[in-house]
C-alpha cells in the first residue's frame, strides 16, 4: 500500500508553503526545495531581478535548461553512462571468472 500524503511545511525564498508529500517521498522533496531556494537566492542575489514571481520564472527557466541541456547533446547521457557500466561489468566478470577457474 502507497504511504499516505502529509502535508510538509516547506521554505523558498522566506517563504513558507505546505505541500502534500508522501513519507517515501519526503527526502527528495526537501532536497528539492533546497536546490530551488538555492536558485533563487543566486538570483535574488544578482541585484537584477526584482519581485519573486519573476524570480521563480527565471529559476524555473533556469532548472529547465540545464535538464534540456543535459538530455540534449551538450550534457550527461544516463543511457550511454549505464551502457558503459554494464560493458565494465561484464568484463569485471569475464576477469573474475578466469581467475576462479585458477583455484
Amino acid at each position: 500500500m502507497a504511504d499516505a500524503a502529509k502535508t510538509i511545511d516547506v521554505t523558498i525564498l522566506g517563504r513558507s508553503y505546505k505541500v502534500a508529500c508522501e513519507d517515501s517521498e519526503r527526502e527528495a522533496l526537501l532536497q528539492a526545495v533546497a536546490f530551488l531556494d538555492g536558485k533563487m537566492n543566486e538570483i535574488r542575489k544578482a541585484g537584477k531581478v526584482a519581485g519573486t514571481e519573476r524570480i521563480a520564472v527565471l529559476a524555473a527557466l533556469n532548472i529547465a535548461h540545464e535538464l534540456l541541456s543535459t538530455k540534449i547533446g551538450g550534457g550527461f547521457d544516463i543511457g550511454q553512462a549505464k551502457r558503459k557500466i554494464a560493458a565494465i561489468e561484464a568484463r569485471l566478470d569475464a576477469a573474475l571468472a578466469k581467475q576462479e577457474k585458477l583455484f
